[in-house]
Order: C-alpha cells, then sequence, then structure tokens
C-alpha cells in the first residue's frame, strides 16, 4: 500500500506506525543514531507517542532559585496542538520535574505527550488523565531550587541524539526515535510501506510459507 508522504496525517501514523519500523526507514537513510540507548519507562501508559518536539534544557541546582519555575511553566503555557514536551535533563533524578500539574496545563495547549530525560512524579495522577509520559525515573521531590529549566525552543541532546523544535518524535515501549526535518518526508513514507509490506509478510508466514522464502520473495523482515 503506497500512500504519498504528504497524505499520511499524525492520525494516520498514531494508528500505523511504531518506533522501530521508523528506525528502520531512518536507517535506510543513513541516518543511524536517532534514538537514544536508553531506558525510557511508560510510566503512565504504553500507547504509541506521536507529536512535534517542544523542548526544554534543564540543570540542576544547588542554590535558592530567584525565579522558581519560571521558564517551565512558559515553555508549558506555549504548547500547541499535538507538541510532545522534550525535557533535556541529563538523566538527573534530583527531582521529579514533570508532575499533575504540569501534565494539566500542557495539555490543556494541545500537548500530547511528555520524553523526560529524567524523573518525574505524581505518575498515579497523570495515568488517569490519559497522557503518555516516557520517561527515567521517579522521584518524590520537587523540582523547586533542585532543578529548573534554562532555555526552550532550542535543540537539545539526549545521549547524543538531537532533538529540534517542530522536529517529529516516535515513542514506545521499544525505544524513543525523533525524524530529522530534512528527511521527514522520505523518512514517514518508507515507514509506511514497509509496515503495509510487513503485514502481507506476516499473512504469508501465518499461511505456512517458511520465514527463508518469505523474506527472499517480499525482503522484508
Amino acid at each position: 500500500m503506497t500512500t504519498a508522504s504528504s497524505d499520511i496525517t499524525l492520525p494516520m501514523m498514531r494508528e500505523h506506525l511504531y518506533s522501530a519500523v521508523v528506525s528502520d526507514a531512518l536507517d535506510g537513510l543513513g541516518f543511524k543514531h536517532q534514538s537514544p540507548r536508553l531506558q525510557f519507562n511508560p510510566y503512565t501508559g504504553n500507547s504509541l507517542l506521536v507529536g512535534r518536539c517542544k523542548t526544554t534544557l534543564w540543570v540542576d541546582m544547588a542554590h535558592v532559585d530567584p525565579s522558581p519555575y519560571e521558564l517551565e511553566l512558559k515553555a508549558v503555557d506555549a504548547c500547541q496542538p499535538d507538541d510532545v514536551l522534550i525535557a533535556a535533563a541529563g538523566g538527573s533524578i534530583r527531582s521529579g520535574i514533570w508532575g499533575e500539574l504540569l501534565t494539566t496545563a500542557a495539555k490543556n495547549g494541545g500537548c500530547v505527550g511528555a520524553v523526560v530525560d529524567g524523573a518525574i512524579r505524581d505518575v498515579a495522577k497523570i495515568r488517569t488523565m490519559n497522557f503518555p509520559v516516557y520517561a527515567r525515573a521517579t522521584c518524590v521531590y520537587d523540582s523547586l531550587n533542585r532543578q529548573r529549566v534554562v532555555d526552550a525552543d532550542v535543540s537539545v541532546e539526549i545521549d547524543g541524539v538531537v532533538f529540534s523544535p517542530g522536529c517529529l518524535v516516535f515513542s514506545d515501549e521499544d525505544g524513543v526515535v525523533v525524524v530529522p526535518r530534512e528527511v521527514e518526508a522520505e523518512a514517514i513514507r518508507r515507514a509506511w510501506d514497509k509496515v503495509h509490506a510487513e503485514n502481507v509478510v506476516r499473512d504469508a508466514i501465518r499461511a505456512g510459507m517458511k520465514s527463508v522464502a518469505a523474506f527472499e520473495k517480499y525482503g522484508v523482515l
């Protein structure tokens, strides 16, 4: 099933695509490091998260914050429909930087989920909001005077992978994958075509075809 990439909408991606097939498509285009080799846990539900990066850069601190929560609140209030909040915190678990109130505010703006390279809290409350958050850990401590946002809407790195504002991001139980703007259309088209080719191969194997024969015939694994 071949579909023009311009016709593949975000709702269609959420229904048919997943992180591994997008990673495969990027591999084929020579983009071989688009997924951090880190464990992001689906603490609030394992549904596929697809949207566009809304980036925040966090640092640890050990002094009284003169403007507590200032930049993180501005970033959350600026969320647009289909945004995914990216919190690049260097894997720090010094505090739970994402919780119930930030989730409520972000969701009000149309944000569809968050990827947190750090710790979160209020997991049970977020789970009831059907808001997927993929994070490295949990921590009960508040971020006040422990961590803060120092920049937003800038390119950030997680495990050497660059997440730029507006880039497509996919997250599920297998991992987090970000799609660079310059190859987005081709990567999504290839991922789409592979998903539908895999369906044909799966049906053939279920019908009794051996896996070697299926690969030789269809060239899909």
